[in-house]
């Protein structure tokens, strides 16, 4: 053999070995291992959100080789009837500043969420995975619903309203005040049979990266040393904080009642329905600007609803405590069997952001683990059994083997 002949061999060794990794991925070579790649160990347990170097949850990366995702994790044996085998966790797009309020347009088959600090509305179209800017400015919209006439409805932080996109594609404003007094930041809205709209009213849009502060002297903007109008719109940045963080209900009629006051769950975010509409759920997330009480702690809360639309029997539903992590939720959705999925945001703990899944009788049954904490969640799909996820810049989605019980 000619040296010209064994530089050639070496070329075609080293081609070879490069396309091999690159498509069995990284993750399958030991890190740091110095071993030859014909002994170089397999990995110690599936891949995750927690491996080193961490996965690659993109079209792109490779695939997870196992039957069930290694980051979907059945806490009891319950939660093996949901999760889809052979379904992995997708990052569909990432992009975003703070992604959040997905929900389903089932006659469109479309997605569409909330990019809060960029201001706009993105779209993911099923049948080509095409994203596009939906709507913009969005007036900081932060949770997105669809009612049962196929019609948007979004919670505005910039303008502190409530608003539907009817299907002429005229906007109505739903709600922007209670009891003759500016609403905080609605956050997140569900529809109910009877034709009403239930939402929350945290100030988490009380701030230059998801709205406007307030005026000088407001709750968050005490000392007024923030301008709340550069580079808003005429007429923006006007307002002031003026009513406790509560619940409200729109009624047909479009009166606006109290129904969660904030003593009973401050910092309201993330609400749902169960599939009978007698419960409700209402997550309470953390302090946010202006509070001057101690604000959420991070739980979920559940109400009985009575045939008057009344809430009665208010009680902890779970503190989101897992494995000593506080997984404190955000967004909410119940499948058909009743069984509540949360967002789960827990910091820096990594592994422990993404869903936690629980049954009507506040019982773990499963985690889905994301490498980015996720602000909100819903089921969509045309059969409804499409988990998407709404995490920090990123959206992601996954199969699972149920519907969700509402639509949007």
């Amino acid at each position: 053999m000619t040296k010209q002949e064994a530089r050639e061999g070496e070329d075609d060794n080293t081609l070879s070995r490069r396309l091999f990794i690159t498509a069995m991925g990284a993750g399958a070579v030991a890190a740091g291992s110095g071993a030859a790649w014909a002994q170089a160990p397999s990995p110690a347990g599936p891949p995750s959100t927690v491996t080193n170097p961490p996965r690659d949850f993109g079209p792109g990366g490779a695939p997870t080789t196992y039957f069930t995702d290694p980051d979907i994790l059945s806490v009891d044996p319950l939660f093996n009837q949901y999760a889809q085998p052979n379904s992995a966790i997708v990052r569909l797009w990432t992009g975003a500043l703070w992604a959040e309020g997905p929900a389903w347009n089932g006659q469109g088959r479309y997605l569409v969420w909330s990019d809060i600090p960029n201001n706009r509305q993105m779209r993911w179209i099923e049948d080509d995975g095409h994203v596009s800017t939906f709507r913009m400015p969005s007036n900081n919209s932060n949770g997105n619903s669809f009612d049962f006439q196929g019609r948007q409805l979004s919670c505005e932080h910039l303008t502190r309203r409530v608003v539907r996109y009817e299907n002429d594609g005229a906007v109505t404003v739903l709600a922007d005040s209670f009891d003759g007094k500016r609403l905080n930041s609605p956050n997140d809205v569900v529809p109910h049979p009877d034709g009403s709209y239930w939402f929350t009213d945290p100030p988490y849009g009380g701030q230059l990266y998801e709205g406007a502060p307030d005026v000088q002297g407001g709750p968050s903007n005490a000392g007024g040393r923030l301008n709340p109008r550069l580079g808003q719109a005429v007429g923006i940045g006007n307002a002031r904080r003026e009513l406790p963080t509560n619940c409200y209900r729109i009624d047909p009629s479009r009166r606006v009642d109290l129904v969660v006051t904030e003593n009973q769950v401050p910092d309201p975010n993330g609400l749902c329905f169960s599939p009978d509409y007698r419960r409700l759920y209402v997550a309470s997330t953390g302090k946010g600007p202006g509070d001057t009480g101690p604000g959420g702690k991070g739980d979920v809360h559940v109400f009985d609803v009575g045939t008057d639309n009344k809430l009665s029997n208010g009680r902890l539903f779970t503190d989101c405590m897992v494995d000593g992590v506080k997984c404190a939720p955000d967004g909410l959705r119940c499948d058909v069997d009743g069984n509540l999925w949360c967002s789960s945001n827990a910091g820096r703990a990594v592994g422990y952001s993404g869903v936690t899944v629980w049954t009507p009788d506040a019982k773990l049954i499963g985690r889905i683990r994301l490498p980015e904490v996720c602000g909100n969640i819903c089921f969509g799909g045309p059969k409804r059994n499409r988990l998407f996820m709404a995490a920090s810049q990123s959206l992601y989605a996954v199969y699972v083997n149920t519907q969700g019980a509402a639509p949007g």
